[in-house]
């Protein structure tokens, strides 16, 4: 956890030190690796968000840190899993994620990204945190690197490796939605194997339909415009019909 920062004043003939307490941080998670990590943390989380903007019963979040010591103490028991969604709670902000003022739940859903420096940990370690002690049904590991992806489904207490569909796809029973690469991201799929769009991508579908609207729009005056013309040179008045 974070300790009390220290700054060190010296002048002429002074030195002081003053001593600042911690800061209301709870969550107490390292840096993330890298802007690919970040951003795809940041582009899961808001994925779901927007899918399920009218659910008020989950909770997703990421590269926050999820306290769960028996006795009840943030100085042991943590873990900051990059990507989770727990369902049945309450919608809301949290600055991390306390296990015992959660009514003892933990997440349904666990993504890690891999990385040089944390894959051995995230398939060894973690996973087994995650089966034994978090019991969390679904756990799945994305490399950003190399596109390697891996599911796996709590059955009878042991983790089972999900099969990839013929599009390299996962399905989440938990989420009811697939895990799959789409262009170098990791993205969500519908039942029907769907894309989920990002917010961006929504407005530029939106965008893309007015435009086409108005083309066809356009065409229709213009077809319009040489049927009227095809009359009079029939020498019938098109405003007389």
């Amino acid at each position: 956890m974070s300790e009390p920062a220290t700054l060190e004043i010296i002048s002429d003939d002074i030195s002081e030190e003053i001593i600042f307490p911690p800061g209301d941080i709870l969550s107490d998670e390292p840096p993330l690796e890298s802007d690919l990590h970040r951003d795809q943390i940041d582009l899961l989380i808001r994925l779901l968000k927007l899918w399920w903007r009218e659910k008020q019963d989950f909770y997703a979040s990421g590269n926050l840190t999820i306290y769960y010591s028996p006795n009840q103490k943030k100085s042991e028991k943590f873990r900051g899993p990059d990507f989770f969604v727990v369902l049945g709670t309450e919608k809301k902000d949290r600055k991390s994620w306390v296990v015992w003022q959660e009514d003892g739940k933990y997440p349904n859903l666990i993504v890690e990204i891999l990385s040089s420096s944390t894959a051995a940990v995230d398939k060894g370690l973690k996973k087994q945190v995650y089966q034994d002690t978090f019991r969390t049904p679904d756990y799945f590991w994305f490399d950003p690197v190399t596109m390697e992806l891996q599911g796996f489904h709590l059955v009878d207490g042991k983790y089972q490796e999900i099969p990839t569909t013929t599009d390299g796809r996962l399905w989440s029973q938990q989420l009811e939605l697939y895990l799959g690469v789409y262009e170098g991201k990791l993205r969500f799929f519908t039942a029907e194997n769907q894309l989920i769009p990002s917010s961006e991508e929504l407005a530029q579908q939106e965008s893309l339909r007015a435009e086409q609207a108005e083309e066809r729009a356009q065409e229709a005056e213009q077809e319009i415009a040489r049927l009227r013309e095809l009359l009079r040179t029939q020498g019938i008045d098109p405003e007389n019909i």
